[in-house]
């Protein structure tokens, strides 16, 4: 009983030798996911939904395509976070040509079972820059010793240079691909997609042997409402849509009612704070940008909209300057975001034409008399057809009208103007040329 034992164990110990069980072959398909732009709680949310639904269909790697300037801190932990716990092999590859992983970028890259990067790319930080003097420096050097622990644990953690990962923290560095990959920073470079499938091919990831070249590639894009969530979370769309509702809420104010205007104004002002609750955002800005719009309203409401609305427009471009810089210091992981001077030039034009154009339109044909129906002969000149005493007939713009007389008797022939209607009839009285107190409508308002 011994020997046969012996013999057992033998076998299982040359059998361990030959297929050893710490590594099993991985011929499952490739998930593709793609993380463009500024990281934010959507970008994190498609990240799990991709990692998740890799499991589920027996993928042996997720690769993420990265282009990013940075994010939010806590965006980019929840992904940092998602990816050392992985249930499969990840690989964050950032690419195409001339992309870059700054910032958050950085640690999402570091914290891959597999970093890889294409050429003409490059990875580093960005440090904050304080704009505030006097309480920058205690809160500068706390966010960014606490971003400095986290990028040299991750890197640790994949056996990559932590030395340098706390460099680019904590002295604002950048390096090309070539240099990432010559300080360890990085495992690989690949020019494409394709050539990143076959760098991988046998590669072990942990305890799986990745089998890569010829693997079916099963590409996840992001779906409606992630793509719009993070499509408008780019600093400039977020600039647009706040400008757009205040342009609309202009609009619904020439002309108050709740219109089409109105309400577009409510769902632009809406998306857009969706969208500057994922930004590093000033508030001061916003203030300067509420400042703008009293000024505008103001301007709209009164005689004085040539002088008030220029006004207005100093605090607008002041505020859409500095929109998205923050007083404070920001974690290294938030990018440098700015809104374009062009665009800030085109919507302080737009501000002008529609105060001086668009505004003074409607508020001309608000101001006209109606052009349809009854209310429409209202301060017209007419001749009565017989005695009105006080009721009769009356003759307006070559129709006949019922009417009523407000002031004693009006014998027929004589001219009257209307005044009101009443029912489905007019009021009128005598015409008088130099009556003042009778509404002085003209046939050109």
């Amino acid at each position: 009983m011994k020997a046969r034992y012996r013999i057992l164990v033998l076998l299982f110990v040359l059998l361990s030798g030959v297929f050893p069980l710490s590594v099993r072959a991985a011929d499952g398909p490739v998930v593709l996911l793609e993380l463009d732009g500024v990281i934010n709680p959507f970008s994190a949310r498609y990240l799990e939904r991709g990692l998740r639904l890799a499991e589920q269909r027996g993928a042996q790697v997720v690769i993420i395509t990265l282009d990013t300037p940075g994010g939010l801190e806590s965006a980019m932990r929840e992904i940092v976070q998602l990816l050392l716990q992985a249930p499969l092999p990840t690989v964050v590859y950032v690419a195409p040509d001339g992309a870059r992983a700054t910032s958050a970028g950085m640690f999402v890259l570091l914290a891959a079972d597999v970093a890889a990067m294409a050429p003409a790319t490059h990875v580093g930080a960005a440090h904050p820059v304080p704009l505030g003097a006097e309480i920058s420096d205690v809160m500068n050097e706390k966010m960014t010793s606490d971003a400095a622990a986290l990028v040299r644990s991750v890197a640790a953690t994949r056996g990559r240079n932590a030395d340098w990962a706390e460099r680019a923290v904590r002295e604002n560095l950048s390096v090309t691909a070539d240099e990432a990959l010559d300080l360890n920073v990085i495992d690989l470079l690949a020019d494409n997609l394709d050539d990143l499938l076959r760098r991988l091919d046998g590669r072990q990831v942990a305890s799986a042997s990745l089998q890569t070249a010829g693997a079916i590639v099963l590409a996840q894009p992001m779906n409606l409402s992630e793509r719009f969530f993070h499509v408008i979370t780019e600093p400039n769309i977020a600039y647009l849509l706040l400008s757009l509702g205040t342009l609309l809420l202009l609009a619904e104010l020439s002309d108050p009612g709740l219109s089409v205007a109105g309400a577009g104004a409510v769902v632009s002002y809406i998306v857009a704070f969706m969208a500057l609750g994922s930004l590093p955002v000033n508030w001061a800005a916003i203030g300067l940008l509420a400042l703008s719009v009293v000024f505008f309203v103001v301007g709209l409401l009164t005689d004085t909209e040539a002088v008030v609305t220029v006004v207005g427009l100093v605090p607008f471009i002041l505020g859409s300057l500095l929109l998205f810089s923050p007083f404070t210091p920001t974690s290294p992981a938030t990018p440098v975001v700015r809104v374009s001077p062009w665009l800030i030039g085109v919507m302080a034009a737009s501000m002008i034409a529609f105060s001086f154009l668009v505004l003074r339109a409607i508020i001309a044909a608000a101001r006209r008399p109606p052009q349809a129906g009854a209310q429409r002969l209202i301060g017209r000149k007419g001749i009565a057809q017989t005695d009105l005493a006080p009721g009769g007939q009356v003759r307006v713009d070559f129709e006949d009208w019922s009417a009523v007389t407000t002031v004693g008797e009006i014998r027929a022939g004589d001219p009257v103007r209307v005044t009101g209607i009443a029912g489905v009839r007019l009021q009128v009285t005598p015409w008088e040329e130099d009556v003042a107190d009778v509404p002085s409508y003209t046939e050109e308002g």
